[in-house]
This record gives structure tokens, C-alpha cells and sequence, in this order.
């Protein structure tokens, strides 16, 4: 357990890229399930199960990521393993349960530390709400590459979710001063108490793991100016940040106008449309 910050970035992303990514106690148990009845079960059978947890999702893409050829990472190779099914077909089911026993799980992290557990559910449960309202984006303006958008809404915050579970203290510091200071930015905290922007060190952990290009693209909150796709999953994760204990944060109204934009749709329809997903 990390309990100071490293000096800098590249120290973050050393240390976070030879860290294990611990996975949720579930996933485990499914997966141990699962292999004694892997005879039975295809690709997309295996993705159902571990489609709720954003971390198990991170483990097996950057594992699939690592099995690519060195300097092919602009190929079809990649293209082919940007959602769960495809890595999932991409890896074989015989090679994911061998490549996946005996998992670490959050739990056997986070025993000893029953608050940054629950800082930890937090971000998990806004992954999973970003997710949705990047899909039903994705999905109202016909983009072919919903599934992706999915996908990179439900990591765009993964290095927070490594932190709850590896710097649990530094996690909690972050939090203590943002509900001390309602003002203060999250990247500001971030910046004073780490020395460096979760951002940042996503961007540098995703160059690491050779993950997808298409997820750096995605999950670069400069890049949503210009480009749609990103603009999805930023005003999703927006959105499920503001909305994660109500929509009576004065933030949404700001909300829902960009997303009304981004979908051509009136706010007061958008507004709906919002509902509806968050509560389907």
C-alpha cells in the first residue's frame, strides 16, 4: 500500500503497471464457477458475467493487449479487441480461465480498510451509471461503435479505482479535501495531494498496456471538444458524477443542455431521456 506520492509521473505509472488489478469478489466466484462448466460457454456467454466489473474488464484487455505482436498496434489485432466479447474470442475460452485463476479481489485488498471500500463501491457504481448513459449517447445518434463507447465510459476512471485499492490513504485524502471544500476540482486535489492528475496517469498506463488506441481517444477529455464519440463519454461521466446522490446538483442543468446539444434533442426531451436510462 502506497501511503506517500511518488515523485512523479512515470514512478505513478511504474508502479500502477506492475501492480495487480484486483478484481471484484463476484467476478471472482464466477469465474470459478464458470471454469468447471467451460465445455458449455462461448465468447459472448463469459462477457455477461464480467461486464459488471470494470476492473476484471481492465485486467483482461491489457492481458489481451500484451499477447499482440510489438509494433502492430495500428492493425486489425486491435481493432478486434475493443470490447469484452471480441478480446474474449480474441484470447479463447480454454486460454481466459487458464490465464485467470486465483484472482486477487478488492476484498483481500480492501479488508482492513472499510472506508476506502466504500470509496471504491463509489466509483464503481458511477462507472456502471456513465456506462449506460454512454451507450443510450451511442445508440440515439446510430454510432457503430456503441460498444466501445460503453467500454470506455465504464474505464474512464480506472486509475481511481487502482487508487482506492492500492493508495487507500492518498484516496481518502483526495476525498476529505473535496468534501471539506465543495469547490475544489477534482484535478486539483488530485494535483496537491498525488503531485500528478488521474488523468494523466490513465493516459500514461493505457500507452503501457498497449490498450486500444481508440480508448486513449475516448477517454482524452481535451479531445471531446472536437470529437462526438469523446464528447459521449465525457458528458456521460459528467453526468453520473453530478447525479451520483441525486439530480438536484446545480451542475445537471449545465448537464442536460450540452447532452440536448449532442443528441439534437430539446432539453425537456433530453432531460427525459436521461431519466429513463438511469432508472431502466
Amino acid at each position: 500500500m502506497l501511503t506517500r506520492p511518488l515523485p512523479t509521473l512515470e514512478a505513478w505509472t511504474a508502479h500502477f503497471a506492475a501492480a495487480t488489478i484486483p478484481v471484484l469478489p463476484r467476478t471472482a466466484e464466477s469465474i470459478d464457477w464458470l471454469a468447471t462448466r467451460q465445455d458449455d460457454l462461448d465468447a459472448h456467454s463469459i462477457a455477461e458475467f464480467l461486464a459488471g466489473d470494470p476492473l476484471m474488464a481492465l485486467k483482461l484487455f491489457s492481458h489481451v493487449a500484451s499477447l499482440r505482436r510489438p509494433g502492430h498496434e495500428d492493425d486489425d489485432e486491435e481493432v478486434v479487441t475493443e470490447t469484452l466479447t471480441a478480446a474474449l474470442v480474441y484470447l479463447g475460452v480454454g486460454p481466459f480461465f487458464r490465464a485467470f485463476q486465483h484472482l486477487q479481489t478488492t476484498e483481500d485488498l480492501l479488508q482492513a480498510h472499510p472506508q476506502a471500500r466504500d470509496g471504491l463501491h463509489e466509483v464503481l457504481t458511477r462507472a456502471a451509471r456513465a456506462a449506460v448513459f454512454a451507450l443510450g449517447f451511442a445508440v440515439h445518434r446510430m454510432d457503430s461503435d456503441a460498444p466501445a463507447l460503453y467500454h470506455a465510459a465504464l474505464l474512464h476512471d480506472f486509475a481511481e479505482m487502482l487508487l482506492w485499492c492500492h493508495a487507500p490513504d492518498l484516496a481518502l485524502e483526495i476525498r476529505q479535501r473535496q468534501r471539506r471544500d465543495p469547490r475544489l476540482r477534482s484535478a486539483q486535489a488530485q494535483w496537491d495531494v498525488l503531485h500528478i492528475r488521474l488523468t494523466d496517469l490513465e493516459q500514461a498506463l493505457m500507452r503501457t498496456w498497449r490498450l486500444p488506441r481508440v480508448w486513449r481517444r475516448l477517454t482524452d477529455d481535451q479531445a471531446a471538444v472536437h470529437d462526438p464519440q469523446a464528447r459521449c463519454v465525457t458528458l456521460a461521466i459528467r453526468l453520473a458524477r453530478h447525479t451520483q446522490h441525486g439530480w438536484d446538483n446545480p451542475a445537471v442543468p449545465d448537464d442536460v443542455t450540452d447532452i440536448a446539444a449532442l443528441l439534437n434533442l430539446s432539453p425537456e426531451a433530453t432531460l427525459r431521456k436521461l431519466r429513463d436510462l438511469d432508472e431502466g
